[in-house]
């Protein structure tokens, strides 16, 4: 599976929640056992604060002036994603991201890669 696809808006009912900012219902979703496609998913400016991203797949997505402010990514899959201009006050990125790497994805747009 390609990471470097272009982001798409897809018509997964979970990923549509977090377009529409309902983060609290989709977390709900979520924890009783529904699976979101987030993979490659465009989230071009949306608010995605109070987020559960624990096990999320969000590899190739798109993240241009998101707010990601406090979300726990440590334990989601990134690859590929990126966070151009994106606000990332408290939050927390997979380990294996190092820190140029993700302020070449803040600020230049770079896709994240792991194991750098």
């Amino acid at each position: 599976m390609t990471h470097t696809k272009t982001p798409e808006i897809k018509k997964d009912a979970m990923y549509q929640l977090l377009r529409d900012g309902k983060i609290k219902e989709f977390n709900y979703h979520r924890d009783k056992g529904k699976v979101p496609d987030l993979v490659n998913c465009d989230f071009r400016a949306i608010d995605l604060q109070g987020l559960n991203a624990e096990g999320l797949d969000l590899s190739g997505c798109y993240f241009r002036n998101s707010d990601l402010r406090g979300i726990d990514f440590t334990k989601a899959k990134m690859v590929g994603a990126s966070i151009h201009d994106a606000k990332v006050s408290g939050a927390y990125f997979p380990t294996d991201f190092s820190s140029d790497e993700l302020t070449m994805s803040i600020i230049r747009g770079t896709r994240l890669r792991s194991g750098l």
